[in-house]
């Protein structure tokens, strides 16, 4: 199958670059390979849907600053019909309509907010309460068995005055990702007489297209965004002559002021500012047509009679990353010239032109792609269907192994057209967004929601893409040591609840501080730099960058804990995020300081050094509070044993030890081990689409094959839109982060230490194939199973060093060295290298 794949990926490749056989050629089946697929057009229902399709109801001064803010996104056929393209910093959904291409689209630093609202500096920066001075306080509530008091310190001192909504304050300074605006192509075609439609996504060179036949001419539309050349590439072409009559226009977005004009005599160029903070943005456009006329007038690029015609699009902001901000100058995070930088790669671009545009996309696309494959009961026939019909079949019980091994590498799709280095990270939808204002703000959520974005990254070969996630916690760390002083009266850096692209950390106005009350974010996004340096191995990394980040986020954890008179160490007050009391020593909290003191330990001996204050951080793990199994047999949530065994809450957060942390194990503590599966089941098999994803890992970690997959067919089926993008509802692409890691933990995981193959492999994948996946300590492996067993593994050591590896009750250890690979098999219940 991995044979046929790669012909299959071979002449793909040759049929996209040989543009000059368009005319007369056998149209190519895109379906074939990895791919979504629909065989139904979408339509223009919902353009420009922040003026709900009607542009001329607003009029003069009225905006509609807060459109798309709720919950449910009313562009359905953009949420579950929309093909993602991206690459990092550009965005951009292919809807597919005949009519009329639409084309959503998105830069990642575009957003409103900031330092740089007609407030100016102040207004967005001196906002921490000055509230370390009640921890005493309210621990003596605690003390004196006054739980009310307690919560009502927390409530009233540890939020701040910022609002979490754009009608909340004006101006709006939390802000929000928005969109760049949407792109129109008229083609002079309709539905009438069409067909063999089909609009596609190859997972195997990260390029949509679009299909079909009008009126005896075969119409194609390729559609992929560059990461060599930061541009996007949309081609029109058929296999007929002068069959090209098209109009290519841009919505912008709303909430900004901007004009128009041409940029030679194939181009346009359109330059604005958000109202809200000024943010400047470049859209920069160009065709190429083959044969025909163009002019640029009025707007608009209009073709008419061309063989083919190929739109090159590019953007940029003035943003400008920053990890020293100066919290006196509006413009901190004022760096690039957006004209600039979009002339140039605009310039270069149109040099490569599609041939040479595509071949730099694809090698550099599919040097990461391709580090992994997954092949499940590789004898089983898929019948080549669209996929919402895989969708509906799977929902009824129809078992579908290419559906599942599509959607696993989705996720790395995803990751990888959403979050490469240079920029910020993945947020909570990715890179792509069709409204002024979207869920929770689409911002960075740091109690799950983009920690789970990066946990596929470092197991599935694509530890690079985790460099932005890095680069956004260096962007916290200054401001982030405010918020530690200001509340907690603590060293280190700390981040909140919700996070922006300028570098917010305080917490939140709202008083419910079952959410908004959330001092782990910065210790569990700084465990993220420890398992970059445990899969790379880079000890130049963990020196320069990683270990500060890692150093100071511990000294916040020590710092934040309470020492009760007995001598222990809890967490008061602290939440378990999104549910229930505000408490004396929440089970999560102390996991994730568990976790966060390990790395620091850890890293610290790598590097030897700081071993004074390793020596704190030990002493402090010996005296934190234990976790505890309470009267259900439960793994307790909190330091009371209230947990309700008919709570189906969607957050799972006291199981922060064992996934996605590793204090928590069957191998190392089975009690525990044996108390989280009670709270999993209690909790249930159901819940939102990231909720499934995340106890999918947790099973994963029990060792329970069989129930981890039953959580990946409920995520499947119940939090899975037709375009495989995760469902909260609405659209948030954690879950299919969670989904892609899950799987990865059923089939390898290394967190304890050691290497362990199939862990939790079930009943239903009897035969199957993974290569490429990555473990701690620098190892790739190529993993293969026949019959339920492991048949054999292969091991390359990218670092060297000791390798212990485990299947089953068998246990070997391999001294390693560097480059070199080695082979086990198993059998008669031994692991052997072969020789």
């Amino acid at each position: 199958m991995k044979n046929t794949r790669m012909k299959r990926m071979q002449l793909l490749l040759v049929g996209l670059v040989c543009s000059c056989c368009a005319l007369n050629a056998t149209v190519t089946d895109y379906t074939k390979g990895l791919s979504i697929w629909f065989d139904t057009p979408n339509t223009l229902e919902h353009r420009a849907v922040w003026y709900n399709s009607r542009p001329d109801m607003w009029q003069g001064e009225k905006k509609p600053e807060t459109a798309g803010a709720d919950m449910a996104n009313p562009d359905q056929g953009w949420e579950s019909k929309s093909l993602p393209i991206g690459n990092g910093s550009l965005g951009a959904n292919i809807m597919g309509s005949v009519e009329a291409e639409r084309i959503t689209f998105n830069e990642k630093t575009l957003w409103r907010g900031g330092p740089n609202t007609s407030k100016g500096a102040d207004y967005y920066w001196n906002v921490n309460k000055q509230s370390a001075h009640v921890l005493d306080e309210i621990r003596q509530a605690f003390i004196d068995g006054d739980e009310k008091k307690a919560a009502y310190l927390t409530r009233k001192n540890f939020n701040s005055e910022v609002a979490y909504e754009a009608w909340g304050e004006k101006p709006f300074r939390f802000g929000n990702f928005t969109t760049m605006g949407e792109f129109y192509v008229e083609t002079g075609l309709n539905v009438i007489g069409m067909s063999d439609y089909k609009r596609i996504l190859s997972l195997d060179s990260a390029l949509a297209v679009v299909q079909f036949k009008k009126d005896g001419v075969a119409y194609e539309r390729n559609y992929f965004i560059s990461y060599p050349n930061n541009v996007m590439v949309v081609r029109f072409k058929a296999d007929q002559p002068g069959k090209q009559n098209l109009v290519f226009s841009y919505m912008p977005n709303p909430v900004s002021e901007g004009a128009m004009q041409t940029d030679g005599t194939n181009g346009l160029v359109y330059k604005a500012r958000l109202d809200n903070n000024q943010m400047e943005y470049v859209v920069r456009i160009q065709a190429i047509h083959k044969g025909g006329t163009l002019n640029n007038k009025d707007g608009k690029l209009s073709v008419t009679g061309a063989d083919e015609v190929t739109f090159l699009v590019t953007a940029d902001t003035d943003y400008l990353m920053n990890f020293d901000p100066d919290f006196k100058n509006p413009r901190t995070y004022v760096g690039v010239n957006p004209s600039e930088t979009t002339d140039t790669w605009m310039k270069q671009a149109v040099e490569l032109g599609y041939e040479g545009l595509f071949e730099a996309h694809y090698k550099d696309y599919a040097a990461l792609f391709n580090r992994v494959s997954l092949t499940l009961n590789k004898d089983a026939q898929a019948v080549n269907i669209p996929t919402p019909q895989r969708l509906k079949n799977y929902r009824k019980g129809t078992p579908d192994f290419y559906l599942e091994e599509l959607y696993y590498q989705f996720g790395r799709y995803l990751l990888i057209a959403s979050s490469r280095p240079g920029n910020l990270p993945a947020n909570l939808q990715g890179i792509w967004h069709n409204n002024v204002d979207g869920p929770w703000r689409v911002d960075y959520h740091n109690n799950i929601n983009v920690q789970m974005n990066y946990w596929p990254a470092g197991s599935t070969n694509l530890a690079e893409c985790t460099l932005p996630l890095i680069d956004f916690i260096k962007t916290l760390v200054k401001p982030g040591e405010k918020t530690a002083q200001a509340y907690f009266g603590a060293r280190g850096w700390t981040a909140s609840i919700s996070g922006n692209i300028f570098g917010f950390t305080t917490p939140l106005a709202s008083e419910d501080m079952s959410w908004n009350f959330n001092p782990m974010a910065g210790p569990w996004l700084a465990t993220h730099v420890w398992d970059y340096y445990d899969y790379t191995r880079d000890k130049q990394f963990l020196k320069e960058t990683g270990y500060e980040l890692i150093k100071t986020s511990a000294q916040f954890a020590v710092d934040y804990l309470w020492k009760k008179p007995d001598g222990t160490y809890t967490a008061a007050p602290s939440t378990s995020p999104e549910h229930g009391p505000i408490d004396q020593g929440a089970t999560f909290v102390h996991a994730v300081v568990r976790e966060i003191l390990l790395n620091a330990i850890d890293a610290s001996k790598v590097l030897g050094v700081d071993k004074k204050e390793r020596k704190q951080w030990e002493e402090v793990l010996g005296k934190l509070a234990p976790y505890q199994i309470g009267r259900y047999g439960q793994l307790m949530e909190w330091s009371k044993d209230i947990d309700d065994p008919k709570d189906e809450h969607r957050h799972v957060n006291h199981l922060f030890g064992l996934h996605p942390g590793h204090t928590v194990s069957p191998v190392t503590t089975p009690d525990l081990a044996t108390a989280s599966k009670v709270v999993l089941e209690h909790r249930g098999d159901g819940a939102t689409g990231w909720s499934m994803g995340w106890k999918l890992n947790q099973w994963a970690r029990l060792h329970d094959g069989n129930h981890a997959y039953k959580l990946y067919g409920n995520l499947l089926k119940n939090g899975t839109l037709d375009n495989l993008w995760d469902t909260h509802a609405p659209f948030q692409i954690d879950g299919n982060f969670g989904g892609t890691s899950g799987v990865t933990e059923m089939l390898l995981q290394s967190h304890m230490g050691f290497i362990h193959l199939l862990p939790a492999l079930p009943d239903a994948w009897k035969s199957g194939e993974v290569k490429g996946l990555c473990a701690k300590g620098n190892f790739e492996l190529n993993i293969d199973w026949k019959d339920g067993e492991l048949n054999q593994v292969t091991i390359l050591s990218k670092n060297g060093g000791h390798c212990e590896v485990r299947y089953k009750d068998a246990v070997t250890t391999v001294k390693t060295v560097k480059g070199k690979t080695y082979q086990l098999a198993y059998q008669n219940g031994k692991l052997t290298v072969k020789k």
